[in-house]
């Protein structure tokens, strides 16, 4: 297989994988086959500020260790911070190729990389829209070229249809899921990152977490915690400003984990309280809409639909033709894959039974205006 060809297939099969855990799978295997790698971290991100969220797939990278790589993008000497990445023009760089060979320079490459033989990174983030919805660290072996400019390339070209099939995973379910527990989780961790102590609701919580790299808890009970855990926790202990992440379950649904630093009667800090409860509407509505690539202008119509506004209301209350309304109506089917306003209104909002309103169409009445 020439590698045009192979680069079409992993194009083709980006665009047709059905979740984001599969996709990671499939798209590490065809692309170890062009540009080789021995380990990888493939993770989902929040859009909204870039922090690790599920699902996230580690390749060939031995427990002991993982939190220095986890947590390597809160510190700013770091080199290559993903948060940078998402900022730059060309979304991906080389560890070597950016130090000019001099990796020592990198706190990762000293505290992680090279006790694990590890020589060079390529990392990349995948975004579209100004928004990051994933981010890929690619390393190799001592012994092995380090990443060049074709390979950066290489990855550079899928960057973006990796984001918009990560975004599109964030469509609605076809079917609801059922009820949740009726209290938030919470979960407290030690100064050290230890979890201390959790509640029944946060076990619940935790069994619906998609797979992905996880460490066993240390209170003898069969419950590994999810890297996004971790990571969210660890950002609220190690700079101690709050920590948010908006995470889709195996049974469909959304669920917000926020976490922040408890202080005692004297101003210090020492535990850490992450709680993990349902997503408002408003704190997916982004998400959702970003999903179907609605316009504000769309997602305004859409939520006087939901409201049951008819079409000469909407256009009054938008200073819009009916004319003009109806042709928004019509992308707004087309790209939701729907024919009617009943059907829209039921696929959008299976999930949250009402509509996506509250900080979403604040900030797109702003926009639109």
């Amino acid at each position: 297989m020439t590698a045009t060809t192979a680069l079409d297939a992993l194009l083709a099969g980006i665009a047709t994988t059905p979740d984001a855990h599969s996709l990671f799978a499939d798209v590490s295997a065809r692309l170890r086959r062009i540009a080789p790698f021995d380990a990888a971290v493939w993770v989902a991100t929040d859009p909204v500020n870039g922090l690790t969220t599920a699902p996230a797939r580690v390749e060939n990278l031995h427990e002991g260790g993982c939190g220095i790589y986890w947590e390597s993008e809160f510190f700013a000497e770091h080199v290559n911070l993903f948060r940078d990445l998402a900022l730059a023009k060309v979304p991906v760089a080389g560890l070597r190729e950016v130090t000019g060979d001099r990796p020592t320079s990198s706190p990762l490459y000293r505290g992680f990389m090279r006790p694990r033989g590890l020589d060079d990174e390529l990392r990349a983030v995948f975004r579209v829209g100004g928004q990051p919805w994933g981010q890929l660290s690619l390393f190799r072996e001592r012994g092995r070229p380090p990443f060049r400019a074709e390979d950066i390339a290489l990855v550079h070209t899928i960057c973006t249809p990796m984001a918009q099939r990560l975004r599109a995973f964030a469509r609605p379910g076809a079917t609801p899921p059922s009820a949740l527990a009726a209290a938030p989780g919470l979960l407290l961790f030690g100064a050290g990152g230890e979890l201390l102590s959790l509640n029944d609701e946060a076990r619940e919580l935790l069994a619906e977490m998609p797979p992905g790299p996880a460490t066993q808890t240390p209170l003898g009970i069969d419950l590994p915690l999810p890297v996004w855990i971790l990571s969210t926790a660890g950002r609220a202990r190690l700079t101690g400003t709050a920590s948010r992440i908006r995470v889709r379950t195996t049974a469909g649904r959304w669920l917000v984990c926020h976490a922040t630093c408890l202080r005692d009667t004297e101003g210090r800090t020492g535990t850490t309280a992450l709680v993990i409860e349902q997503a408002k509407p408003a704190e997916v509505a982004e998400l959702i809409v970003a999903a179907y690539e609605l316009t504000p202008r769309e997602l305004q119509v859409t939520e006087l639909v939901a409201h049951g506004l008819p079409t000469a209301d909407i256009a009054a209350r938008l200073f819009l033709s009916p004319h003009t309304v109806r042709d928004h109506l019509k992308s707004i089917f087309d790209k939701v894959g729907v024919t009617s306003r009943g059907e829209l209104v039921a696929k959008l909002f299976t999930e949250h039974r009402e509509p996506l309103a509250a900080a979403a169409t604040v900030r797109v009445l702003d926009v639109a205006s």
